[in-house]
């Protein structure tokens, strides 16, 4: 099976550069009308290039693409708001957006500071938010409308100075398992990926032969797919970079039985439990947090019962 985009708009945050360029590329190239959506920041958040996402619109009209820039801080209501005004306004619709726009403050906490918090978290957890808030609307009367996220590696395992960063990537995976969950019923499907690429966040901490193989392009064209209507999967978590691509899931072990708070030996029996749970293999993953709380809420009401 093939897919194209034909006749679809998809808007991409953070698409002057790195990742968000080579989506917009990909986009493009499949038939898609693209938003170009990037205020010219540099890395760490500050005034840079407002003309970023022009150039990058220029290349895709010249490659014959229809495209379309937008100069907006996604990370406010108001510039997220505008983003979407813009697809709507130039294309008359929209169906897919890709939260891709992103800052670094890399410090270890002992040296972090609110700024440094606030700014990533504004950007990439609340940004990714507002655009959903504002986009919704427009993909429920697409009636396929997708969206793609962006965590990380650090989001999923951590890494050590991004504290600030891990945190705003993690905030993805219980965002889009949401989005899929309430966006079922509108056709509205949502997955994440956590890429690794050649981008102005990576090359300084990836040697050089390193990077040769990460390029941003092996990425997006699993990004275009999952902003095409033909796409089924919603839910889903994807890590991928240099070529391959995996499932991520959250897995659960077998449950342990705690001690009675009254019990007076209960204190041993809770450092039982802790260790016997490191031996028991995870194996399990739920499909909403309900499903995975089932058990405990059954094994709740037994108690309250009994």
């Amino acid at each position: 099976m093939t897919f194209d985009l034909q006749g679809r708009v998809a808007l991409v945050t953070g698409g002057a550069r790195g990742l968000g360029r080579a989506h917009a590329r990909a986009l493009a190239a499949r038939g898609a009308a693209v938003v170009v959506a990037d205020d010219g920041s540099t890395l760490d958040g500050a005034a840079g290039e407002p003309g970023a996402a022009a150039a990058v619109v220029d290349e895709l009209v010249a490659s014959g693409g229809r495209a379309v820039a937008c100069v907006a801080d996604v990370g406010t209501e108001a510039g997220a708001r505008t983003a979407v005004e813009t697809a709507l306004a130039e294309f008359g619709r929209l169906d897919a957006l890709v939260a891709n726009a992103g800052v670094l403050r890399d410090r270890s906490v002992a040296k972090m500071t609110a700024d440094d918090v606030d700014t990533v978290l504004r950007v990439h957890l609340a940004g990714s938010m507002y655009c959903v808030l504002q986009a919704w609307p427009a993909l429920k009367e697409s009636g396929s409308g997708r969206i793609v996220l962006t965590s990380s590696a650090s989001g999923l395992y951590g890494n050590f100075g991004q504290a600030n960063y891990a945190a705003a990537k993690s905030g993805m995976l219980g965002l889009g398992s949401t989005l899929a969950l309430e966006g079922e019923r509108y056709g509205i499907r949502t997955n994440v990926i956590a890429p690794v690429a050649r981008t102005r966040m990576t090359e300084p901490l990836m040697p050089p032969e390193l990077l040769a193989g990460l390029d941003p392009a092996r990425v997006s064209g699993l990004v275009a797919y999952l902003s095409s209507a033909d796409c089924g999967e919603s839910g889903s978590v994807f890590e991928i970079g240099g070529g391959l691509v995996a499932r991520v899931r959250i897995v659960e072990s077998d449950a342990v039985a705690l001690p009675d708070p009254e019990d007076p030996a209960g204190d041993a029996a809770i450092v039982e439990a802790v260790a016997a749970l490191a031996e028991l293999p995870p194996g399990r993953a739920y499909p909403s947090s309900s499903a995975a709380l089932a058990r405990i809420m059954e094994a709740a009401g037994s108690v309250a019962t009994s």
